[in-house]
């Protein structure tokens, strides 16, 4: 058995006990604090993360320049995976690809030779099929690597060392932004124009405590590499870039082509940023079908390397505005980008900051730069400046150091003793070569020095003073704008910043064509609408096992009101019914209707309608039609309770009758009139529950169709006249059976 304390004793028991809570809790805090800080939120002063930073420093260290050759994706891939990234290689080539793609990257940090993915949303080619080397961009966040510009730490095995941050000569973290999901947290950075971004950090130079609002006056807004205008007032933007959290609204570009003699159509050159193409055209077809926007007739895709969707409409005297504000409601031509700047300060502190605090962030981390590769030349200058001193002092003793070298058996303990030279200055004259010692090289060594010593006196100059640090950083930044801002390709900016103008409403049932329909209910829950006003009792085919259930009138206009027997009304646009040449389409499908809940009314639904709604307790109240709207398919709850009936409220009296056969009869306005509730006491039952209730006019008596088809009245309902929850008296006779109105 060895004997070293750190190896477990396998004789003995290794098993340790802990309460669940802490043990559970300690394992998942390491694993969010990873997934914040390794793997979802970015680097503030870089703008990456650490699988885009491995990424970048592996085809770097490939050497894969961009004027240099394209290397295989799986070359880079496999690299990154080995050497510093120990994750999956689709996941790292996924990131890389979209380093690679224009259409999400703002300023391409890869340049990618073959399939990258398109707007459309389809994948990149396999690894295999594609190459790839870095842009300048790439080389611009990474200037400085080789002078101590950064710290570096071990990789994952101890083998290489990485870099812990980039020196980024950018802001790239705005220039191109950044999303991702923690535990707990996310992040969503929109990408921005780089000439403005270097503009404000140059700006915050000059005045450090510069306001929120003057940097949105020189950076108005996002701008995105696949355009579009950005219809979201200043007062909106400045919160957003205050606060670091916002919700900006996005649109396509859109414009009236003229087609001659009237006709026109109107052209999409430029969508919303991270909406794939296919997907709203599918979306927009979808719309077409379904008649939601009966003023848009037909949707044709015309891309090729630009975007190009066309959009005709219906007719020559449809309103452009009208139909484009129509298709922002409705479709991706309009989004919300949500923006959410939760970064990593100095790359451990997630924080959501405010436009002027990444800027800063980002230009404390040049400073920093600057400084470390002002030290690591100033140390490079003193090391040649100790060896050129050395070589002067060879060239002004050059005969005796000859001499010493030819005859001496240690020349180096002697030229060190003799001249007081160093070891790294002896060493350097015993390394020189007999080319150089000719008269011409002297002379370039004293040139040399001079040029040293003066650029260790300006570099001592500005470590020293502040001031000159920031000039030296406005520099570079300026340097940096020439090369990428607006007077370099792709370097204006692609995103109109437009009025957010009025936002109109648009009436959508003012767009849908009035035709009369069927509405067609069967006992199974398939619903459909034939064109026209057909007659309700017409054959019609069901399923086999099926048969008819309801049937009713209505316009393609009109809004259906299915009530459940759970007491929950739902509303179904006509429009939307499936057609009536097949059998329809399941009920349960369009509403969330339980399956154990029965539809027990369905009617068109008219403004200023009241309708009494009953449980089959016998608990009832009078609910208005502007209360029984539902906005979505979940339904609006009205009647608490099982459900039993709805009728429409006409009269003045209200007719109950029991499972009892018990009939009674009271005034309507006895009920109270409710959005919802459990309602109140409409009959007393001592067993049983409420069968039917019908609101009639007094004086018009009570008709009830028997089973022969005849109708029969009730003149005088005095006897079964009383106060509203009374028991009532035995309904009259030849009333039907089954203790129904009809």
């Amino acid at each position: 058995m060895s004997d070293d304390p750190n190896i477990p004793d396998p004789s003995q028991d290794q098993t340790t006990s802990e309460p669940l809570s802490r043990a559970i809790g300690e394992r998942y805090l390491t694993y969010a604090l990873s997934t914040i800080m390794h793997r979802a939120l970015p680097d503030a002063r870089d703008g990456l993360k650490p699988v885009h930073r491995r990424i970048l420093y592996a085809m770097r260290e490939l050497r894969l320049s961009p004027t240099g050759a394209f290397r295989k994706s799986a070359k880079i891939t496999g690299d990154v995976m080995g050497n510093y990234h120990p994750h999956g290689d689709a996941a790292i080539y996924d990131a890389m690809a979209r380093l690679a793609q224009p259409f999400a990257m703002r300023y391409p940090l890869v340049d990618g030779q073959g399939n990258f993915g398109n707007i459309d949303g389809d994948n990149p080619a396999a690894s295999r099929y594609t190459e790839a080397r870095l842009t300048a961009a790439s080389e611009a966040l990474m200037e400085g690597l080789t002078e101590n510009a950064v710290d570096f730490r071990p990789n994952y095995d101890g083998t290489l060392e990485e870099p812990i941050v980039l020196p980024a000569a950018f802001p790239n973290l705005l220039c191109n932004g950044a999303s991702g999901i923690a535990v707990g947290m996310a992040t969503n950075v929109p990408p921005h124009n780089l000439h403005e971004v270097i503009d404000a950090c140059l700006h915050l130079i000059k005045a450090p405590d510069a306001r929120d609002d003057t940097l949105v006056n020189i950076v108005p807004g996002p701008d995105f590499p696949t355009g579009g205008v950005l219809v979201e007032s200043r007062e909106t933007i400045a919160e957003a870039y205050r606060t670091g959290r916002g919700s900006l609204r996005l649109r396509a570009r859109w414009a009236v082509e003229d087609l001659g003699r009237g006709a026109w159509q109107i052209v999409v050159t430029e969508i919303p940023y991270q909406v794939q193409k296919s997907k709203l055209i599918e979306r927009l077809a979808e719309l077409i079908q379904l008649k939601k926007i009966p003023i848009l007739a037909d949707v044709r895709d015309e891309s090729a390397e630009d975007v190009r969707i066309v959009l005709e409409p219906r007719a020559r005297n449809v309103d452009p505005e009208q139909l484009m504000a129509a298709l922002f409601r409705v479709s991706d031509l309009e989004i919300r980008f949500g923006l959410n700047m939760n970064v990593l300060i100095d790359g451990r502190v997630p924080k959501v900051c405010s436009l002027k605090e990444v800027l800063r962030a980002f230009l404390d981390h040049r400073r920093e730069v600057l400084v470390r590769r002002a030290n690591f030349r100033l140390d490079k200058i003193a090391a040649r400046l100790e060896v050129l001193e050395g070589y002067m002092i060879a060239f002004l003793n050059l005969d005796r150091v000859i001499e010493i070298i030819r005859f001496e058996d240690d020349p180096k303990s002697v030229l060190a003793a003799e001249f007081k030279l160093s070891e790294v200055q002896v060493e350097a004259i015993l390394n020189m070569r007999l080319r150089a010692l000719r008269r011409l090289e002297e002379m370039e060594l004293r040139a040399e020095h001079e040029n040293l010593t003066k650029e260790r006196e300006g570099l001592a100059a500005m470590l020293s003073d502040e001031g000159a640090q920031w000039t030296k950083i406005a520099e570079e930044l300026r340097e940096t704008r020439g090369k990428f801002g607006k007077s370099a390709p792709g370097g204006q900016r692609r995103t109109e910043i437009g009025a957010a103008g009025e936002v109109t409403e648009i009436d959508m049932e003012s767009m849908i064509e009035r035709e009369p329909i069927t509405v067609i209910l069967s006992k199974m829950g398939w619903i459909r609408a034939m064109k026209g006003h057909q007659p309700l009792d017409a054959e019609i085919k069901f399923k086999d096992g099926d048969g008819p259930f309801m049937a009713l009138h209505a316009e393609t206009t009109d809004k259906l009101m299915v009530y459940g027997a759970n007491g929950r009304f739902y509303t179904l646009p006509a429009n939307n019914l499936p057609g009536g040449r097949g059998m329809g389409e399941p009920l349960r499908l369009m509403i969330d209707l339980p399956n154990d809940a029965a539809v027990i009314d369905m009617f068109p639904w008219r403004d200023g309608i009241r309708y009494l709604v009953a449980s089959t307790a016998g608990d009832g109240f009078i609910v208005n039609s502007a209360d029984i709207l539902a906005q979505t398919r979940a339904g609006k709850q009205v009647l608490n309770g099982d459900a039993l009936l709805c009728r429409t409220v006409s009269g003045d009296h209200v007719v109950t009758v029991g499972e009892n056969r018990k009939m009674l009869v009271f005034a309507l306005d006895e009920l109270p009139e409710m959005g919802r509730g459990k309602g109140v006491r409409l009959q007393k039952f001592k067993d049983g529950g409420l069968s039917d209730a019908i609101c009639i006019t007094l004086a018009d008596g009570l008709r009830w169709q028997e089973s022969g088809g005849r109708t029969r009245t009730e003149p005088d309902l005095t006897e079964w006249l009383g106060k509203r929850a009374g028991s009532g008296y035995m309904a009259p006779r030849g009333f039907p059976r089954d203790n129904k109105f009809n």
